[in-house]
C-alpha cells in the first residue's frame, strides 16, 4: 500500500476509474479535500497499470469502461491484491452485473447519478483504520 507520509501517518490512496473526465475531476476534488491521495484512470489498461505499480487502498470503478468492462478490471485487481476495497459505479441498473461484481469482491455499488456526499461518507467509513 502506498501514500505520502504526513506527520507519521500515511495518506490513504484512492484510484478513480471512469471514462468520463468530469466524474474523475469531481471525485478527485472531493477526495483530495478529505485528505486522500487520488489517482485516476480513464480506461482498463491504465487502471491496471496504476494499480499494479501503486497499490491504492480503495478503487472507485465504473462498470462500463471502453475496451474492458468493470467486472474484468475488478477480477484482475482482486487476483493481484485480494485485500483491495472496490466500490462499483454504474449508470445502468443491471442487477446481474452488480451481483456479479459482489461475487468478485466489490464491497459496495452506486448507481449514477450518485449522491457525492453519500459516496464520500461510504469511502471514509471503508478506509477508517
Amino acid at each position: 500500500m502506498r501514500g505520502e507520509e504526513l506527520g507519521g501517518n500515511y495518506l490513504k490512496t484512492i484510484l478513480i476509474v471512469d471514462d468520463q473526465p468530469g466524474i474523475r475531476m469531481l471525485l478527485e476534488e472531493v477526495f483530495s479535500k478529505e485528505g486522500f491521495e487520488t489517482l485516476s484512470a480513464s480506461n482498463g489498461r491504465e487502471a491496471l497499470d496504476i494499480f499494479e505499480q501503486l497499490r491504492p487502498e480503495l478503487v472507485l470503478l465504473d462498470m462500463k469502461i471502453p475496451g474492458m468492462d468493470g467486472i474484468e478490471i475488478l477480477k484482475r485487481m482482486k487476483q493481484e491484491c485480494e485485500g483491495v476495497q472496490v466500490v462499483m459505479m454504474t449508470a445502468y441498473g443491471e442487477l446481474n452485473l452488480i451481483e456479479e461484481a459482489k461475487t468478485w469482491g466489490a464491497v459496495r455499488h452506486f448507481t449514477k447519478p450518485f449522491d457525492v456526499f453519500e459516496l464520500r461518507e461510504t469511502v471514509k467509513k471503508l478506509l477508517e483504520d
